[in-house]
């Protein structure tokens, strides 16, 4: 039987380990996975592009476990009623092919990126770090806030975005965490004045230049996870050739993220290197530093490795039959008839 996490279950698990520990317990994941890199059977993910959207595969493997993520990308869903983001994954086993988990990722998509934006900053970001600039304010805002907050010791965020209907429902939302400070900017360049770590993650599919030269300072961290398709960035092409930037997979970062902008030949510092200690982080406290980020397949393997593990040992999900129980592996036909192919599924107690 095959572990079913549907988003029930999924706040289930959230609600049960705590929306905190998860992030943190995830972001360690995550780190375990970075520093075990070449391990894993790597690719740029598969995507379909229209001039509205786009629909990703995100596979990658080591030799246990294989994963995929399917996930969209839509920013004008919104006016739909749908989310920009939707996802839903799988891990198997390498040794069968068989699936151990179908799971929601929309929610844990969230997560999981919160999660790597925290793992890269607690490498790359000024130690003494205490404000954020949090620039979109849209379903991956208070992820990102309470990352920062709970376990990077930010004791003040400035939020802005182009649309104030986001910000107010970001403003409402972490109200129920008091020991955060939260400011709203009447600009990018207002919210950004001042910060030790200024976040993007903004939605709209265009060439954007959010975040400008003259609003850099000396030190700042710039936490870039909006950028994740091709004709789709957020930092302007000066901002990137003043800082040392951070990638996580350089093959898929150089089509997608802020650095398509800049010649194949910009250098740029792969973050597993810099986690395993292979490679330079943050060089001097005056440094400016870039995490590229576009969100990688092994990112999403962490996160479902994750939630199988806690959905076994809290007994949170859904067994059900996504593929046939094989009385006689050599009979696949006999499944056609009504009584073999009924449907079954067991709620875990």
């Amino acid at each position: 039987m095959t572990r079913f996490i549907d988003v029930p279950a999924m706040t289930e698990l959230i609600h049960t380990i705590g929306v905190k520990d998860f992030i943190g317990q995830l972001a360690d994941h995550i780190h375990n996975d970075f520093v075990r890199w070449p391990e894993f059977e790597k690719s740029a993910r598969v995507a379909n592009h229209s001039e509205i959207g786009v629909i990703e595969l995100m596979p990658v493997s080591d030799a246990q476990r294989y994963a995929f993520k399917y996930v969209n990308g839509h920013p004008a869903n919104t006016a739909k009623g749908l989310y920009t983001v939707m996802a839903f994954g799988v891990l198997a086993e390498v040794d069968t092919g068989y699936p151990v988990l179908l799971s929601e990722l929309t929610l844990a998509t969230a997560l999981r990126t919160c999660a790597t934006s925290l793992m890269a900053a607690r490498a790359l970001a000024r130690p003494d770090s205490k404000r954020m600039a949090l620039i979109g304010n849209g379903a991956q805002s208070e992820f990102q806030a309470l990352a920062f907050h709970h376990w990077l010791g930010i004791e003040e965020i400035a939020v802005f975005d182009v649309d104030a209907e986001a910000t107010d429902k970001l403003v409402a939302n972490l109200v129920a965490f008091p020991g955060l400070r939260v400011v709203r900017a009447a600009s990018t360049a207002e919210a950004v004045a001042g910060a030790d770590i200024v976040t993007t993650v903004t939605a709209d599919k265009a060439y954007a230049t959010i975040i400008t030269p003259d609003m850099l300072e000396p030190g700042m961290h710039l936490n870039a996870v909006g950028g994740d398709c091709p004709g789709k960035t957020e930092l302007h092409a000066d901002v990137l050739r003043a800082a040392r930037v951070f990638v996580e997979f350089e093959p898929q970062t150089r089509v997608e993220g802020d650095i398509q902008q800049l010649p194949a030949d910009f250098p740029v510092v792969d973050l597993w290197k810099v986690l395993a200690g292979t490679a330079a982080g943050r060089q001097s406290a005056e440094q400016i530093t870039v995490f590229d980020s576009v969100g990688f397949a092994l990112e999403d393997y962490s996160a479902l490795r994750f939630v199988y593990e806690q959905a076994l040992q809290l007994n949170i999900g859904t067994d059900v039959e996504l593929v046939p129980e094989a009385s006689n592996p050599k009979d696949l036909f006999s499944h056609t008839r009504r009584q073999a192919g009924r449907a079954r599924m067991r709620r875990v107690a």
